[in-house]
């Protein structure tokens, strides 16, 4: 009987630590509002909002990289959509970790950001405020 109470115990903590790890693969939104500041000289992300230097990020997931409507990307970014890039949180998160390694030649001149962390977070906050579904 020991045995089985030794088991069961074993088996909940490792359900915990899993369900803790899987929630933290979701990203704290508060967190990312503070690391998007960063972001806003460049970005807005409210729906009908303006583009500044970079286009508006309301809507982008799911769309084709470079085809924002009325917005004048370069070169690089419009041929990788023609390529297939879609943004996905996967696609992002490659993207924001050094955007010039992933697309050479795009005009975002942010150097991108090395904590998988800090992207994990500014997707999640993308996430709720950009319309994602």
């Amino acid at each position: 009987m020991r045995g089985v109470f030794s088991g069961l115990a074993a088996l909940a903590l490792v359900m915990t630590v899993s369900g803790a790890a899987l929630a933290d693969d979701d990203g704290d939104i508060a967190k990312g509002k503070k690391i998007f500041a960063r972001c806003k000289a460049c970005h807005t992300i409210e729906e009908g909002g303006p583009d500044r230097i970079g286009p508006n990020l309301h809507g982008m997931f799911g769309r084709t990289a470079g085809t924002k409507e009325g917005f004048k990307f370069s070169e690089a970014m419009i041929q990788h959509g023609k390529d297939g890039l879609v943004w996905t949180e996967e696609t992002l998160d490659t993207y924001l970790e050094k955007p010039a390694a992933m697309v050479p030649g795009t005009q975002m001149s942010f150097p991108g950001l090395k904590k998988e962390d800090d992207r994990e977070d500014v997707i999640a906050y993308l996430k709720s405020e950009t319309g994602a579904e």
